[in-house]
């Protein structure tokens, strides 16, 4: 029986992305974006090797509803969207930790 990866990081998702992660130490960062970047996340997540995968916020748009649903629910693994820097709809970090953590940090 093999033995489970606890606590495992990865990264999926455009350059900046990451290199930033690459940068911080995260071995596991995948350079993917579209339909690539899905199929990457998909791979990650089925593999049962992370505790936690954050992904780009732009993969989200290449998903289909019930994946989508099926991922952003996920606890085993956490999959953690994260918006690029400058983005459209940048999620501050309250929001995110209420919408991940079900925490609200704005005091």
């Amino acid at each position: 029986m093999a033995k489970e990866q606890v606590g495992n990081i990865a990264v999926v998702g455009e350059r900046a992305l990451v290199l930033g992660f690459r940068l911080i130490g995260v071995e596991n960062s995948f350079m993917a974006e579209g339909k690539k970047g899905v199929e990457k996340l998909l791979e990650l997540y089925k593999s049962k090797k992370y505790s936690l995968i954050m992904a780009s916020e732009n993969i989200k748009s290449d998903m289909d509803r019930k994946m989508l649903d099926t991922i952003e629910t996920s606890t085993n693994p956490l999959v953690v969207f994260i918006p690029l820097p400058g983005g459209k709809e940048e999620e501050s970090v309250s929001e995110l930790a209420k919408r991940i953590l079900g925490v609200d940090i704005s005091g």
